[in-house]
This record gives structure tokens, C-alpha cells and sequence, in this order.
């Protein structure tokens, strides 16, 4: 299993990483990382930080367990559904489309 690092050290490297002074790979290499796991971060903390839209970690951790990831399962499908068009979805009951004129 790949070492855990610190919230604090994981921050601290993603604002190094914004600051684009050096490639991410470059940056990951120096702090002892991989460049996916630093991508990882940097997804997470543009979520947590507003910068793109997503579920925060906050969220994703309110339940624990496998409940826990049955609701990240709910949350990503109903994004997925609702911000991609998903075409088998587009006149199901709860769909605005599905009224009857």
C-alpha cells in the first residue's frame, strides 16, 4: 500500500504545484510522490477550493464504509445524468422533458 502523506504537507504541494514555476512531474519527483498521485490532489483541492465544480471530500466522507461508497456511487451517476445528457435518462419521471403536451 502506497504511504499516506499529511494534509498539511499534501496542501503544501499543491500550492507549489499552481504556482507552474516547474511541470508537475518535476514537482511530484522533488516532494517523493507520483505525478498521478500530485494530478489527484490538484483535482481535489480545485474541487475543495471552488475552482471547478465536483462533491467535496466532506461530502464523500459523511458516510463511512461501504454506505459510504454506495452514496459516491448515487452522486457521481446523478452528475453524470444530469450534467451529461445521459440519453437513457432523458425521459425518466423526475426529467423535466417528461411532460406530457
Amino acid at each position: 500500500m502506497p504511504k499516506a502523506f499529511p494534509k498539511e504537507f499534501r496542501n503544501d504541494v499543491v500550492a507549489v504545484a499552481r504556482r507552474g514555476e516547474a511541470p508537475i512531474s518535476r514537482t511530484a519527483k522533488d516532494f517523493g510522490a507520483s505525478e498521478s498521485c500530485l494530478q489527484r490532489w490538484l483535482k481535489i483541492a480545485d474541487v475543495e477550493d471552488g475552482i471547478k465544480p465536483g462533491v467535496t471530500q466532506a461530502v464523500l466522507n459523511k458516510n463511512g464504509g461501504t454506505r459510504g461508497r454506495n452514496f459516491r456511487l448515487s452522486i457521481v451517476t446523478w452528475i453524470e445524468r444530469t450534467y451529461r445528457g445521459d440519453a437513457s435518462n432523458a425521459h425518466s419521471e423526475d426529467s423535466p422533458r417528461s411532460s406530457s403536451r
